[in-house]
């Protein structure tokens, strides 16, 4: 049998026009920050990619008051106007899909077909889907009264993406926006800053305040911010939770999860083993809804188990931007040093560690794709979210039983079942504690769907006509 290899395919750099420094966008100018400026780096080389600027407290308040004095004309724009400038930016990032996708790629560490091919397009797609609903609030069912301004701060694994979901549905509302993206990964969104220019929104509409945690927590903190959104871990959701208690300010989480992928025995194998793939190793795990918990029945588990490590071991890690790269770059070493500690945790408790033959690069935070299988409920890597690609795979015999451990968990943000009985999928459905439950697939967004999740996985949905509801005064 002949053996190839696959010749690199990488994403030319020189579409980027990377600068050296960015500040804060603020009242529709770039600033300076008052605080120390901090350097975000390539996650798959360690290169540093431009010195960023730090906003204090003074500057946030700076951001808020330039988007409360925007509120009052945003806010009374017909809902037909404000919706030419959401379709404008639409338009906009499909024109720029290659720029950003290869920004996201450098500045995240993501595999530039993913950036390309699902992140790129799908923030073009709710631009475009919430311009639609602008001029059609009086049809919603929540009123057509916007809540004021909107403090955003978003993550780390999808940074364009998590941008398009808060500020798309603010915007159509009548809001004006603070965004704060995550300090490892705020270039695409100070290149939408650009974008905001280049479709000429009204200053002060949407600002962008760069930094670290102080700088989100001076964001939600605000005390003329009348809507806080956020999406990341559930440690800082319950903070953000404790600060806006007993201000009136509106609030919706989106936090983590420890999401179930149930495979029965008359699953089409080769389909699932394609869907646990995408579930647990699509972004590198770096995903709150990733199908980290593998449920097989009993009488498949072999089976399945040699189908998924044939699949794993053609996986190929390495450069972002190389098109051929399936496994891209863990975000930050940060990130690596916990996804390690947890994964040792798992074969000290006793659970049995597999990976495929991987050379992993010299330079850069990488780890190979895992799985453990001897996996108990009480291990903590079927516990906790491991956020990176690490599956843990269990067993049941009974839909009952599965869906008893599927739902032991504190999370409750996704799920998927592989089954070819449709009565089964409802039955799963109806009895599974997740907010998105998909069937005989995984890892499918529209923005007409809604997301989010039950228990300590937040409350409050983004996407679709129920992402309207928590940017109108209901």
């Amino acid at each position: 049998m002949a053996i190839f290899e696959y010749a690199p395919a990488p994403e030319s750099r020189d579409v980027v026009d990377l600068q050296p420094s960015y500040g804060l966008f603020i009242d529709g100018e770039f600033a300076d920050g008052g605080g120390p400026s901090f350097k975000t780096i390539n996650p798959a080389t360690e290169e540093p990619l431009a010195e960023v600027a730090t906003a204090t407290a003074e500057d946030v308040d700076r951001a808020v008051r330039a988007a409360r004095k925007a509120f009052e004309a945003w806010s009374a724009l017909p809902g037909a106007e404000r919706a030419k400038y959401l379709f404008r930016i639409a338009r906009i990032i499909q024109e720029r899909a290659r720029e950003l996708a290869v920004l996201e790629s450098l500045d995240n560490g993501k595999p530039i077909r993913e950036s390309r091919d699902v992140d790129v397009p799908l923030v073009a797609a709710h631009f475009f889907y919430y311009a639609g609903w602008a001029d059609k609030l009086a049809y919603a069912g929540f009123g057509t009264k916007a809540l004021g301004v909107a403090g955003q701060v978003i993550p780390w694994n999808f940074p364009l993406l998590m941008l398009a979901w808060k500020i798309a549905p603010t915007l159509a509302c009548g809001n004006t926006v603070v965004l704060k993206p995550a300090e490892t990964t705020p270039l695409t969104a100070l290149l939408f800053a650009d974008i905001c220019r280049q479709a000429g929104l009204p200053a002060g509409v949407v600002n962008i305040v760069t930094g670290a945690g102080e700088t989100g927590a001076a964001v939600v903190a605000h005390p003329d911010v009348n809507k806080v959104a956020f999406t990341g871990s559930t440690e800082v959701g319950r903070i953000i939770a404790r600060t806006v208690a007993g201000t009136g300010k509106k609030l919706t989480l989106e936090l983590g999860g420890k999401a179930a992928n149930i495979v029965f025995d008359d699953a089409a194998i080769d389909q699932a083993v394609e869907g646990i793939v995408n579930g647990i190793f699509f972004n590198q795990g770096h995903v709150c809804c990733a199908g980290s918990r593998l449920l097989v029945q009993e009488s498949v588990q072999e089976e399945l188990l040699a189908a998924l490590k044939r699949r794993l071991g053609t996986l190929r890690l390495g450069d972002p931007l190389d098109k051929n790269t399936d496994v891209g770059a863990i975000n930050s070493a940060e990130q690596l040093a916990k996804i390690r500690s947890l994964s040792e945790a798992g074969e000290s408790e006793g659970a049995e560690r597999w990976s495929p033959a991987c050379e992993l690069p010299e330079r850069g935070f990488w780890f190979p794709p895992t799985l453990f299988t001897g996996v108990a409920q009480s291990h903590t890597i079927a516990r906790e979210e491991i956020f990176g690609p690490v599956l843990s795979v269990l067993t049941f015999r009974t839909p009952a039983e599965a869906v008893e451990k599927a739902n032991n968990t504190p999370y409750g943000l996704s799920a998927g079942v592989w089954t070819e009985k449709g009565s089964r999928i409802l039955w799963m459905a109806d009895r599974l504690r997740a907010g998105v439950v998909w069937a005989n697939t995984f890892n499918k967004f529209d923005p007409a769907s809604p997301f989010g999740g039950y228990k300590e996985s937040g409350y409050g949905r983004e996407g679709g006509l129920h992402g309207l509801e928590a940017y109108l005064d209901v």
